[in-house]
């Protein structure tokens, strides 16, 4: 499928929950969001019957998120149905808390890989960052030793950056790469919902980034690997991992973009930081044919803007409003 500027859009992202048991703050307000009713959000079956229908048009790449996809019962059983689709790369994003006990189970159910979301390597500013007494980074560690064992690899782990939290962390994260296979993902800060000024505040430039970690190695530009993201690769030159940079400010990724987002109550996004959505669980509740939910998809890739970020935005674009733990990272 091609959208109206020619870019070739395979890549579903499907939420399948807005719940998790994890209160970042920069993802979620103090106050926790609203969550929806069990008759809001998508079943099973209708998740499937979409993602089917996306695979029938050529979709051939999809990541199951959240909230935490993990939190929700059932989701092993899910992954097993999806395996007999016609799937490249079937991949799931989750902040590790749970995968030491189900990463095994997710192998078996034939997913391929994951992402880890992991802002911090220190303990107590872990518990800061994510709100949370509940669960520790041992948790996280543990999963990722998890999925590296059973082979949902490769693994990428997700940093997002942020001024005057993590940003003494980098060097950190790059050393993960040099004797472990990990992949290591800087991810400057995005604007979403209400945060507009807060992130101008605690924005990181990819540039500085890249600054900092040449004078610890020489970064050497490595393949793009498996994913065929926004992420530009490099690795050190002894290193066994690589480092990614993902830049959706200071050099946004928009030409590129290969990709729509399907939210756990069952609307279309095709562009991260667009408002407009379009209503599939409608189409999928009042006909239930494949016909009827090929008809949204297609409008929703001829939907997608342009640009969502940077200096071309157009005069009618209207900013996303959601919150990116109602959307689905």
């Amino acid at each position: 499928m091609e959208d109206k500027f020619e870019r070739q859009i395979d890549y579903l992202r499907v939420s399948v929950t807005d719940r998790c048991n994890l209160r970042c703050f920069y993802c979620m307000p103090e106050e926790g969001i609203e969550l929806k009713t069990h008759e809001e959000i998508l079943s099973y079956e209708e998740l499937y019957n979409i993602i089917k229908s996306a695979t029938e048009l050529g979709f051939k790449k999809i990541r199951l998120t959240g909230g935490e996809p993990l939190v929700r019962k059932g989701i092993v059983n899910f992954i097993e149905k999806l395996h007999q689709l016609e799937i490249d790369d079937l991949a799931l994003t989750t902040n590790g808390i749970l995968l030491s006990k189900y990463a095994a189970d997710l192998k078996a159910a034939g997913l391929d890989r994951v992402n880890i979301s992991l802002d911090t390597l220190q303990s107590d500013k872990f518990r800061e960052i994510t709100c949370s007494e509940n669960y520790s980074l041992s948790d996280v560690m543990k999963g990722i030793k998890e999925a590296q064992r059973v082979g949902l690899t490769p693994i990428k782990l997700n940093v997002v950056l942020i001024r005057g939290v993590n940003d003494n962390e980098i060097e950190d994260f790059a050393r993960l790469t040099i004797d472990s296979e990990l992949i290591v993902r800087f991810i400057e800060v995005m604007p979403l919902g209400n945060n507009y000024d807060w992130v101008k505040e605690k924005h990181i430039s990819i540039t500085k980034v890249k600054e900092e970690l040449n004078q610890f190695d020489s970064l050497i530009p490595a393949e793009e690997g498996v994913g065929n993201g926004p992420a530009k690769y490099y690795r050190f030159s002894k290193a066994a991992g690589k480092i990614g940079f993902i830049s959706p400010i200071s050099d946004h990724y928009c030409p590129s973009c290969n990709r729509i987002r399907l939210t756990a109550d069952g609307f279309l996004k095709s562009c991260l930081m667009a408002d407009k959505e379009l209503n599939i669980k409608k189409a999928i509740r009042s006909e239930s044919q494949a016909d009827g939910l090929k008809k949204v998809l297609k409008q929703s890739i001829l939907a997608k803007p342009k640009q969502g970020l940077g200096d071309e935005i157009s005069a009618d674009f209207e900013s996303n409003k959601r919150l990116m733990s109602q959307i689905g990272g």
